[in-house]
């Protein structure tokens, strides 16, 4: 009885280990290219790891490697020789390149007896890490160690490697100081996604986050700030004797742990220093690099800036004097500490957003433009773009700036950023500049990513879809110019941690397809299934994200006096359930398959998506008196 009962385990736990890599892979980029095989591998404790003892690269690959191997499995891998056969994974670097795959391609190989990975730099064994560890079962991300009967990897050949050279995510630490080790927590999850560029934005009107040991006020007062909590934009003004205790900054130290730390893992950093405007803190700090005398104070985040149609202007002043020589000596400075800290050819001098309201006002300017012969307050932006990308190139860096940097006249050697759509990039790039494309109609993952009436409020929406369709190369541009592509985090309603994970996963797991993957082998309804695997290694690992895409949209307008809505999701085959009785509807409740009328006393329409007989989605509940809302704006 006893050997029935251990051949019946053997046989369960067969069955298990066989659905299991018989379920379709999931790996997000999408390699270039992937071939599944019948065979897999077992991965155990008695698995051994070659690779080149004496290639620190390779060696710091393999910690990562087997170090969350251990955390996860419990296995101490021992090392082989390389060339070693039988029950090992052998990371190695090609004597002779292939030239096909570039410095941060590789393949990889999986078979009965082994895995195998090959690349011609470290840059791309730890791509094909990352890749490794997405074929492994998801408790491969256990922060734990967890019992498993079998570390299955399914049998694969994979040939990858990049679309674009530049693969970015913006942190936004100014808006909200997020520390250094958040900043490290940031990096550890962007670079499963084969991400290789952190842009920090550190500086803005809430706070200056950088030490510059030769002008201590920016972080003594600029870098600390009234603490308010609820929708940012709309705060009371501070009182004068209000503690300023939010806030911080990194230290020179800091930073070159940053920078280290994001090396170690192929990760460049582009610093941001946004000038002439969101400059509150530095005048703040420093008042008489402002054109407009007064007394000023790190914004807390209360209302200064009025916006319209596609204008807007300041209601304090917050921009630097470009008529002040003083600007340029204090910026001078501030760059010499910036370059000397950050090892990346770029340095991000911002130029967006600059409210020109209060140097219109200003003699200074005006006596300015009729020295320099400027014509218009572009132009006057423009001159001071050309004098900071002097400065940034005197010391041995180059130049970009947000898209605004167009009008006026582009500098001489300025790359651009295009965040306005993608026409400013279009233009650069057929100007002969260099562009990163960061469109904000497709890659502001600060944006609600749902619908108003359950998303955190901020002014507009990027949906999954619209992410998912980001297309770095703009019609019409030379495409030789566009480096690549990134998604940007603004933090103005971002508070915290977990909140600044909701607002990137799943929208950057999009963007790192767009500038990873091939073009033509993207594909939505596909990249769906693999975002739902990876929710579920998100879950073990304990990472948050947004369950947006299973959430209604919703479409309310007028037939005569009759209020309709249509539903509809980003993710196909779920059922919408709803009700407008006040109670919670479940798959029990009215199914949707056409526009629904409201009825006249209606209050709310409460509405869940079901996939099958389980829920999906959240709770939504909307107003019926928003829904009028949106109906008459489209009259």
């Amino acid at each position: 009885m006893k050997q029935i009962s251990l051949l019946l385990t053997s046989f369960l736990i067969g069955t298990m280990v066989v659905a299991q890599t018989a379920n379709d892979i999931a790996i997000i980029p999408q390699p270039v290219s992937l071939e599944k095989k019948s065979a897999r591998f077992m991965l155990s404790g008695q698995t051994k790891v070659a690779a080149d003892a004496k290639n620190a690269e390779v060696q710091r690959v393999v910690r990562m490697f087997t170090d969350k191997v251990k955390k996860a499995a419990g296995y101490t891998l021992a090392a082989a020789a390389p060339g070693a056969k039988g029950n090992v994974i052998s990371f190695a670097i090609n004597k002779t390149a292939d030239k096909s795959i570039g410095k941060e391609g590789y393949t990889l190989d999986v078979t009965a007896t082994g895995v195998q990975v090959t690349a011609n730099d470290a840059a791309g064994l730890f791509y094909g890490v990352q890749t490794l560890f997405q074929l492994l079962p998801k408790e491969i991300e256990s922060p734990v160690v967890v019992k498993k009967a079998g570390w299955v990897i399914p049998g694969v050949h994979i040939t990858d490697y990049p679309r674009f050279a530049w693969r970015g995510l913006m942190f936004d630490v100014s808006r909200h100081f997020f520390t250094k080790e958040q900043v490290k927590d940031y990096i550890d999850n962007m670079v499963r996604y084969k991400y290789n560029l952190l842009h920090l934005h550190l500086t803005d009107d809430q706070g200056w986050r950088i030490e510059i040991k030769s002008l201590p006020k920016l972080t003594e007062v600029g870098a600390w700030r009234v603490e308010k909590t609820g929708t940012f934009g709309t705060f009371t003004p501070p009182a004068d004797n209000e503690p300023r205790t939010y806030g911080g900054f990194y230290t020179h130290d800091d930073i070159r742990e940053l920078v280290k730390y994001a090396a170690d893992r192929f990760v460049n950093i582009l610093p941001e220093v946004d000038v002439p405007g969101h400059s509150m803190a530095v005048v703040a700090s420093y008042p008489e690099l402002s054109c407009t005398p007064g007394t000023y104070r790190v914004n807390s985040g209360e209302k200064f800036m009025q916006w319209g149609n596609g204008t807007f202007y300041a209601l304090v002043d917050n921009t630097l004097c470009p008529a002040n020589e003083k600007v340029y000596e204090v910026l001078d400075k501030v760059f010499t500490e910036v370059a000397q800290l950050f090892p990346f050819e770029y340095i991000h001098m911002g130029g967006d957003e600059c409210a020109k309201n209060f140097w219109e006002k200003s003699d200074a300017v005006k006596q300015l433009m009729q020295k320099e012969n400027l014509k218009d307050m572009h132009e006057v932006q423009s001159y001071f773009v050309k004098r900071v990308e002097k400065i940034i190139e005197s010391k041995g860096k180059k130049m970009m700036g947000w898209d605004e940097i167009l009008e006026g006249g582009l500098a001489p050697n300025a790359a651009v950023m295009s965040w306005r759509g993608s026409k400013g990039g279009a233009e650069a790039a057929n100007l002969k500049h260099e562009v990163v494309m960061s469109p904000n109609n497709h890659v502001y993952i600060d944006l609600m990513q749902g619908d108003a009436a359950i998303e955190p409020p901020v002014y507009q929406t990027v949906l999954l879809t619209n992410s998912y369709a980001f297309e770095p190369v703009p019609e019409g541009a030379d495409p030789k110019f566009i480096k690549g592509g990134q998604a940007n985090l603004w933090t103005e309603q971002v508070y915290n941690m977990r909140h600044a994970q909701y607002m990137t996963w799943p929208r950057a797991f999009a963007v790192a397809e767009s500038v990873w993957t091939p073009k033509e082998k993207k594909n939505w309804n596909d990249f769906i299934r693999r975002v739902e695997d990876h929710f579920t290694r998100f879950d073990v690992a304990e990472i948050k994200y947004a369950p947006s895409m299973y959430d209604p949209i919703f479409n309310a307008s007028k037939d005569g006096d009759q209020l309709k809505v249509e539903m509809t999701t980003e993710v196909k085959g779920l059922d919408i359930y709803y009700s407008f009785d006040n109670s919670f509807p479940d798959r029990f409740y009215p199914k949707y398959t056409q526009a629904v009328k409201v009825p006249v006393d209606a209050v709310n329409l409460k509405v869940i998506t079901y996939r099958g007989k389980e829920p999906i989605g959240r709770m939504v509940v909307i107003p019926v008196a928003e829904l009028k809302k949106r109906a008459e704006k489209k009259k």
